[in-house]
């Protein structure tokens, strides 16, 4: 077993039992209910005897009124897991995964310890304020750095990161519910997998279509029971502030709204971001800031990208939700043409005959598109099963965004604009259509009590993805196939502190 697997297991024991110290109650997260999947039974459970608790208490003998310290939170978990590829891939990789990369290895994906004393939603009538500081341990935080943050604090595939840090204050003016300011560091609203997803593995939208963080300011407001609205301006995309902080120098916008209907059955969870995301690009050759970036053909600071996601979820009935997310995705840079009308193959050939040097000829971006839907399904059986179903059609029209990222920083490299060589991507300009179906199970079954962990939740699974236009970017044992397949699995366990 290779010293990096022994690491991640080693990590995986330590943090779990030093974390999993005391029984838990539900987090109770600002964004958890924004796209009305159910409640996982583990947290149901906490919740409803971390309720039976205060209420027998509470019967015994008068309290005071709760001073502001009691609403304090310390929870968290800790997952891991395995994806065991059948096609046996020659580099031990899976395309089209970012979070479960690693084939026929296990993970530990993350150790997660959040404290947060957030407004009471219900008080809406009083000022009130709070924070949250969620950190993480695990393979996860590979790709959940913000720029500039612990993003090379470790050499191994189990790395640490800020997932969130900020401040957040309820003013009780101009609606009749008034409205929230958020300030630091959070996470995006946009998506269907945003808060608890219930596959291990992710959706093409969630890896490639979506922004991740942002570090900024939020304002967010309810303005009807069944209207709440946000608006948000940010450093950009998983980025922070200055140098290296931040990877261009121009901000980006994020704005949306989710709607209820019918009793709360329909949801309706829309939103878009905006701004300039392309990185100033260091490479070998010295080509970069303050001069436009060759690979780009653009200025950073003004080639915008959009990335747009409207999710629709359907309480059918008390056990069957149904969702869909419709994903669209471009950038103004890249995919490049030279002022001779050629393309960049054609021109990178020419050069290599004839020897000039290909950088000198003047270029225009022609932009970069992505878009897909990706359809749910969620049976509960009873309160141990949940049957779960996903099928996803997305397309990388210039096979751009979707990407393997062998190295423990390449994609963080990539994310600041240095020269990243061992990362993989499809041949430039062409296009790749993805096709993936995904059966699983959410299994929660009932922990015994005195053990020191909330609960437990198991999400095995059986994914096939595969390539609708030709195209061969999926790895397997002696080359590349145009399909693949696996099975994936694994376990996380919630803990609460207070």
């Amino acid at each position: 077993m290779a010293v990096e697997t022994w690491r991640s297991l080693l990590a995986a024991a330590v943090v779990t039992m030093a974390l999993a110290i005391a029984p838990a109650s539900a987090e109770d997260d600002d964004s958890r209910a924004l796209l009305g999947w159910p409640t996982s039974p583990a947290a149901s459970n906490a919740a409803t005897a971390s309720s039976a608790i205060s209420s027998e208490s509470a019967a015994k003998k008068k309290r005071p009124p709760p001073s502001w310290l009691d609403a304090l939170a310390v929870t968290g978990f800790a997952e891991a897991g395995s994806t065991f590829n059948f096609d046996n891939p020659f580099n031990k990789l899976n395309w089209g995964h970012l979070f479960t990369d690693r084939a026929d290895q296990p993970q530990f994906n993350a150790g997660v310890i959040a404290m947060q004393r957030l407004p009471d939603p219900k008080a809406t009538k009083d000022f009130d304020f709070g924070f949250k500081i969620q950190a993480m341990v695990g393979s996860d935080a590979r790709y959940t750095h913000f720029l500039g943050e612990l993003d090379y604090a470790m050499r191994d595939r189990t790395q640490l990161d800020i997932l969130q840090a900020f401040a957040t204050l309820h003013l009780p003016w101009i609606t009749d519910r008034g409205f929230d300011v958020k300030i630091g560091q959070f996470v995006t609203l946009e998506g269907a997998e945003l808060v608890d997803s219930i596959f291990y593995t992710h959706s093409y939208i969630f890896n490639f279509g979506i922004p991740l963080k942002q570090t900024g300011l939020m304002i967010s407001s309810d303005l009807a029971s069944w209207l709440f609205v946000h608006a948000s301006v940010m450093s950009g995309d998983s980025a922070s502030l200055g140098w290296p902080g931040d990877n261009n120098s121009a901000a980006s916008f994020q704005a949306g709204l989710r709607i209820k209907a019918f009793d709360d059955r329909l949801t309706i969870l829309g939103t878009t971001h905006i701004g300039p995301e392309d990185p100033k690009q260091l490479d070998p050759l010295g080509v970069g800031w303050p001069n436009i970036p060759y690979e780009c053909a653009c200025d950073p600071n003004r080639a915008l990208s959009y990335s747009n996601d409207v999710t629709l979820t359907w309480k059918a009935t008390d056990r069957l939700t149904l969702s869909t997310d419709i994903n669209y995705v471009h950038d103004d840079g890249w995919n490049a043409l030279s002022a001779t009308g050629l393309s960049e193959g054609v021109l990178s050939r020419l050069a290599d005959i004839y020897g000039f040097n290909a950088a000198l000829i003047p270029r225009r971006p022609r932009g970069v598109n992505g878009y897909g839907v990706a359809q749910y399904a969620s049976y509960k059986i009873d309160d141990v099963f949940q049957l779960n179903g996903r099928v996803e059609f997305w397309r990388d029209h210039n096979n751009y965004f979707v990407g393997a990222y062998p190295g423990y920083f390449d994609y963080m490299n990539i994310d600041h604009g240095f020269y990243a060589p061992s990362a993989i991507f499809q041949p430039e300009g062409r296009g790749t259509s993805y096709f993936a179906i995904t059966a699983g199970l959410t299994i929660t079954p009932e922990i015994p009590k005195g053990l020191p962990i909330a609960g437990l939740t198991l999400r095995p699974e059986l994914r096939y993805d595969a390539s609708l236009t030709g195209a061969a970017p999926f790895f397997g044992a002696s080359g590349y196939r145009r399909s693949t397949g696996m099975f994936a699995i694994d376990a996380i366990v919630p803990f609460a502190l207070k």
